[in-house]
């Protein structure tokens, strides 16, 4: 009797060498968050594999949850049965028919265990010839099938499947430490986060609302994007900056066609203070280049050097059509499709600076007081906690406190401490 169950393949994990466990179990962890509110039974390494089952068994639901996994590079819905030739010939069968529209076929056997004595060879020919029999107006392609029906021993088992679906790929979240994010309501940087995750990291964005002169509205979208991306498990904590304020103030004292600039020198110097503190080793944006006018090879050197530590900007190369088709794919897409005021749309000037030049920056930096502005801001940040990340630690005491990491005011509500 068979059991429907899910077959996690991976491919850069399985190249990790002596580490490829680490890697292995942190992508169990993953799945086991990703899945808990399905009626899960049990995740486990097997080899070369995860075997992912569930009570009552698996299905087309739960095998896309399960691609939705950074590290899953493919996710098959298949059939667990005794290593008996009727019980997978069987099965076989069952899996072909469950493809779809097809002309051709090929039986692709693969064995994990060597102590299973029939040959692979063998394998094709006697599950071959009982789907020709079941099949007769189909054909035999061993080069290039319509359909491939795989038949794996492993271990103790048999898993026959012939449907598969692409997954997420990538490394799994955990794995490449920690990032913060500059998150907004739009299509860019939420697919820019995703990305990060994709690649192993941890990322705990920060979202810059324009409130108290707008309404609060960004806010509850950029959690709605979170809350999107909880099957990827990217996110463990949402920074919030009420920003409106300062924007007015710097819209006063600096000359309209630096605001931007300044904004966003401002934003990454914010971003930095929290990434200190968090323990994240890079920021990362949204940023396409050329996209607007901040967007320019001189406005990022501009804004990049407030920071010490690494800017990623994994869309750095794309263009609008390939962010938002990814949008779609990640499940941001919609909600990244309603306006909201935010920070991004307040007190913007007619016409932005495209090429800024740096003495011009820095006169326009030193006008107003940025680091009381800077520090303020960092004190009075907010955060929204997402209990979908597994791996995310928040931040609770720092061994020595820094005046350069957080204000004196942290010590007294027990954020930080003296060493």
């Amino acid at each position: 009797m068979s059991e429907r169950v899910c077959l996690v393949h991976y491919h850069e994990i399985g190249l990790k060498g002596k580490n490829r466990s680490i890697f292995e179990n942190q992508l169990v962890t993953n799945l086991k968050c990703a899945l808990r509110d399905t009626p899960l039974k049990c995740v486990k390494r097997i080899c070369g594999y995860i075997l992912v089952t569930f009570e009552g068994g698996a299905t087309r639901d739960y095998q896309d949850l399960i691609g939705k996994v950074p590290g899953v590079a493919r996710v098959s819905l298949a059939h667990e049965c005794p290593r008996d030739l009727a019980e997978y010939s069987h099965d076989a069968i069952v899996s072909l028919g469950e493809a779809g529209s097809f002309s051709t076929f090929k039986v692709h056997a693969h064995k994990s265990s060597t102590d299973y004595p029939v040959h692979t060879l063998d394998i094709n020919r006697q599950v071959g010839a009982a789907l020709c029999e079941a099949f007769p107006d189909k054909k035999v392609d061993v080069h290039n099938p319509d359909v491939t029906v795989h038949v794996n021993v492993v271990q103790g088992s048999v898993y026959v499947y012939a449907v598969s679906e692409r997954g997420a790929g990538g490394l799994p979240v955990g794995t490449a430490g920690k990032v913060v994010t500059l998150l907004s309501s739009g299509f860019d940087s939420p697919v820019a986060t995703w990305m990060l995750g994709r690649r192993g990291a941890i990322c705990v964005p920060i979202h810059f609302s324009g409130r108290p002169m707008v309404s609060d509205t960004s806010e509850w979208l950029t959690q709605d994007i979170v809350k999107a991306l909880a099957p990827s498990g990217v996110v463990g904590r949402l920074y919030v900056v009420p920003f409106g304020a300062r924007q007015r103030e710097i819209s006063l004292a600096v000359d309209q066609k630096l605001r931007i600039i300044t904004y966003r020198r401002v934003m990454f110097s914010v971003a930095e203070r929290i990434a200190r503190i968090e323990g994240a080793k890079a920021l990362v944006t949204g940023e396409s280049l050329g996209q607007v006018a901040s967007q320019t090879l001189e406005n990022i050197a501009a804004v990049d050097e407030t920071v010490s530590m690494p800017v990623l900007r994994p869309l750095i190369g794309s263009d609008k059509q390939e962010i938002i088709e990814r949008a779609q794919q990640i499940g941001t897409y919609d909600i990244s499709c309603q306006t909201a005021p935010d920070c991004c749309t307040l007190f913007m000037p007619r016409r932005p600076e495209t090429h800024a030049k740096r003495d011009e920056v820095h006169e326009a930096w030193d006008s107003f007081d940025h680091e009381a502005m800077i520090e303020d801001l960092v004190d009075h940040i907010e955060y929204v906690d997402f209990d979908q990340c597994p791996s995310y630690r928040p931040p609770r005491k720092l061994r020595v406190r820094h005046e350069e990491l957080a204000p004196a005011e942290w010590e007294k509500k027990g954020i930080v401490s003296e060493g």
